[in-house]
């Protein structure tokens, strides 16, 4: 549907929902086929920085235009209506004689065909005169504003001011109805027809999005190949987000802080506002400046698959293989990993996540975000020396009642939550 749609190296983002949780946040569309538009443009990443900016110009376009766009509004049912009526309509079967006849003869026929052109005419009239003929196409990268030319170009042709007057004078007749048909006739043999929905639907996913980016106050990103930093980051799900800012100043970040305390939950906003920059979206922070990634993956909640036969652990091995495997090929990747390695022993677990996190600073062109509970990590020389960024989420306890504040903070938690809330809901005391 839209410009510069080209997939990146690996993408890798199951995990952050996008189609179920994520696409209601930008889908405001009318009808069924602009929804999808909306669905595809948000589910492909882009290949370059260059076009990942392109579209971002074209939601600005469209901000630009908001005082046009705003109430952009119609009857869902005449756009499937009419929609139905150039996909259902049989070019050409008729000669310009015989289709008089018809429409003369057949009161059935002349009714059908004189409501749906009727609906064709006025809608079509409407979006031009009111929206699309208004919109300042100079807001535009260059080749959408030739996709929005073309598209105001189609409604041009069917003359809709001559005929909307001819409908409010009742002077609709026969004559006007082939008139019509003829035009339609063209579009559909030449493909016409095909390329203006195609750019109907483009328009209107293009609107939603930028819409829905206006609502939510979100922001656009700027790339930047030697800075990672997000200010003001929050989840767009959660109703009263506490916002984090991040600066990532080595390769390797590991996140540490107690159950409950939003681990999982930060590493989907930072996940989801990198996502959403490559796909040219504008992205749930306050200010936003990252490296553009040719590899993508969010591993947060990684189970066993009883269709590949993979369990919890090797699920975890093969998703850090694959991130790898186009490290060592100098791909610049973004790769997180909630709880690494928690699907097998603590003995090997310690062990193999130290070689880890040892290893990855090896690879300075790409970024990986690490959460752990393995407190015994804290003692690998990479960690005491610094060579590698130590965050947690504070938690404190008050009365050994748990307090979350959700702030990141720089450093190392040694909260040890599990056996407080153990004890204070009595277990000891009912297993004894």
């Amino acid at each position: 549907m839209l410009p510069f749609v080209y997939l990146v190296a690996m993408i890798n983002v199951s995990d952050l929902h996008i189609e179920d949780e994520i696409l209601p946040l930008f889908d405001q569309t009318f009808n069924l086929y602009s929804g999808r538009a909306v669905r595809d443009t948000l589910l492909q990443s882009l290949s370059s920085k260059e076009a990942a900016l392109s579209r971002q110009h074209i939601f600005k376009g469209f901000i630009e235009n908001h005082e046009i766009v705003k109430d952009y509004s119609f009857s869902r049912f005449n756009l499937t209506e009419i929609h139905e009526f150039f996909e259902t309509y049989v070019a050409g079967n008729l000669s310009e004689r015989k289709l008089r006849r018809k429409l003369i003869f057949s009161e059935k026929e002349r009714s059908q065909k004189k409501g749906r052109l009727i609906l064709l005419v006025r809608l079509f009239y409407k979006i031009q005169s009111s929206y699309l003929g208004k919109i300042d196409k100079t807001k535009f990268p260059q080749a959408y504003a030739t996709e929005l030319t073309g598209l105001n170009d189609f409604f041009s042709t069917f003359n809709l001011e001559h005929y909307e007057s001819v409908f409010r004078r009742n002077k609709f007749r026969v004559r006007h109805m082939i008139e019509l048909i003829k035009i339609i006739t063209e579009k559909v043999t030449t493909g016409e027809a095909a390329l203006f929905w195609n750019r109907w639907f483009s328009f209107e996913a293009c609107l939603s999005i930028s819409n829905s980016i206006l609502k939510h106050g979100f922001v656009f990103p700027s790339f930047d190949d030697s800075v990672f930093s997000i200010e003001g980051l929050y989840h767009p799900l959660l109703k009263n987000p506490v916002k984090n800012d991040i600066k990532a100043d080595k390769n390797v970040i590991l996140l540490t802080g107690p159950n409950m305390s939003g681990k999982s939950t930060l590493l989907k906003a930072i996940s989801l506002n990198v996502y959403l920059a490559h796909t040219g979206f504008a992205v749930p922070a306050a200010k936003a400046t990252i490296p553009f990634f040719q590899s993508i993956s969010v591993a947060i909640n990684l189970t066993d698959s009883i269709v590949s036969g993979y369990s919890h652990f090797m699920s975890e091995i093969m998703t850090l293989k694959n991130v790898l495997t186009d490290a060592q090929q100098n791909i610049k990747c973004f790769a997180v990993f909630d709880e690494l390695f928690r699907g097998t022993n603590i003995e090997d677990a310690l062990e193999i996540s130290g070689a880890t996190i040892k290893g990855l600073p090896r690879f300075p062109n790409s970024l990986f975000f690490i959460s752990t509970h393995l407190h015994q990590l804290k003692e690998l020389e990479e960690i005491k020396s610094n060579a590698i960024t130590t965050l947690f989420i504070d938690c404190a306890l008050k009365d050994d009642v748990p307090y979350f504040t959700y702030k990141l903070k720089e450093g190392w938690s040694d909260l040890r939550l599990g056996r407080v809330l153990f004890d204070k809901e009595g277990l000891n005391q009912m297993l004894e």
